[in-house]
């Protein structure tokens, strides 16, 4: 009898044990969920909702576990707001968005340096849901001075990323940002995926995501049709994956521009891969103005299996940037050093004659400058060709076009 009471006792406790270990499962996956309504929100598409955001968002960054704050449907106007930590016991804060933000256009609202929507120092974040960060740059694109000063005020990003380790932004769609769609600053394991960006081809400053001082950082499998570069990496950033990219129309995938300001930081271990860029004016570029303060240095990249569709530019090194001739000295030679560059399997269609272009700086050549199985096209279906400056490339693969430079 006892025998029989002590299996039926022990196969109790091993079903008990089961499901405590289901719950807890299930608590580790299911977030404390503070929706933005309880703290005053309104998604009447009038309202200011920015204070009730922001006590939402202190709510779930003083809470501990994984939280969830949640943006149900609807319009939600927002004027600059900075959602900071650190959240110290909080081990992911998901930002749930489902409706729509959209921008304030009054500008003066926007301090210096101030941009829409900051996260700032917080680990474990995570920006998903579907919904869509509206911008409203269309009213403010007429105040960018920056395409004709060097040194201009830079209207608001419409996201940044300020600071952040182990960061998801997935399944989200930025509208006509003022400035850049998304900036990723000091970040370090940061990826972002399935996301539609989209502005005016002629919008000014329009980048989709831009990426500074971050390590750790992969963007993929994204549709960004823009003003300006579809993504661009900026200095001091290291270990970067981009792939499955379509692009277009905007100014392509760019690496730069570096070499604007003194001290500034190296860019090594990139990789874009697996792309599809159309209608754009560059394709793959790597940027440096003609007269950089202080030396650094851009190596170790890699370009392979890129379509290219009608592109101006399709691969272009240039060490003489100086939009609108706003560089304080006359051809001062660039003092960044670029090295170990790899472009691979790049195919498609150039609108222009000179299919690829390595201006390469004459105080600090270009070295190890890889191009194999390289087929570009002119759209008119005359050859088209390279032209080469202070490079060290060599061509290679059957059928190379264009040709070799001299």
């Amino acid at each position: 009898m006892w025998q029989g009471s002590g299996k039926f006792l022990i196969q109790l406790a091993s079903v008990l044990l089961c499901a405590f270990e289901v719950t807890t499962r299930r608590l580790v996956v299911s977030p404390t969920t503070f929706d933005v309504r309880s703290y005053g929100a309104s998604a009447d598409g009038v309202t200011d909702n920015s204070h009730a955001f922001l006590r939402a968002w202190n709510a779930a960054c003083s809470s501990s576990g994984d939280v969830e704050l949640l943006i149900p449907p609807g319009t939600y106007i927002l004027n600059p707001v900075k959602f900071k930590g650190p959240c110290s016991n909080v081990n992911t804060l998901t930002f749930y968005l489902e409706g729509e933000l959209k921008a304030s256009n009054d500008l003066r609202l926007y301090g210096k340096g101030d941009d829409w929507i900051e996260f700032g120092h917080v680990k474990g974040l995570r920006v998903t849901g579907g919904g869509t960060f509206d911008g409203q740059g269309s009213a403010a694109w007429a105040y960018n001075q920056c395409p004709t000063k060097k040194y201009c005020h830079i209207l608001p990003i419409s996201v940044k990323f300020m600071r952040l380790n182990d960061t998801i932004f997935y399944g989200i769609k930025s509208v006509n940002p003022k400035f850049f769609h998304i900036a990723v600053l000091q970040c370090q394991n940061f990826e972002a995926s399935q996301i539609y960006m989209e502005a005016p081809e002629d919008s000014p400053n329009t980048d989709g995501i831009h990426i500074t001082r971050s390590s750790g950082v992969s963007i993929h499998d994204s549709i960004i049709s823009t003003g300006d570069d579809c993504v661009s990496i900026g200095q001091g950033s290291t270990d970067v994956f981009i792939s499955g990219i379509k692009c277009g129309p905007g100014h392509g995938i760019s690496i730069g521009s570096l070499g604007k300001y003194p001290n500034e930081g190296d860019v090594r271990d990139l990789v874009i891969r697996d792309c599809n860029i159309s209608n754009t004016m560059n394709g793959l570029r790597i940027k440096t103005w003609q007269n950089s303060p202080s030396s650094s240095s851009a190596t170790n990249i890699t370009f392979e299996n890129i379509q290219m569709s009608n592109v101006r530019h399709p691969i272009i090194i240039d060490q003489t940037y100086c939009p609108n001739n706003l560089c304080d000295d006359d051809k001062v030679p660039s003092r960044v050093s670029i090295s170990d560059v790899h472009f691979k399997v790049i195919n498609g269609t150039s609108a222009s004659p000179v299919a690829v272009t390595l201006n390469c700086s004459p105080e600090i050549p270009c070295q190890n400058i890889n191009l194999e199985n390289i087929l570009l096209n002119y759209v008119r279906g005359e050859p088209s060709t390279a032209f080469c400056a202070f490079a060290s490339a060599r061509f290679s693969g059957p059928n190379m076009l264009p040709l070799p430079c001299n």
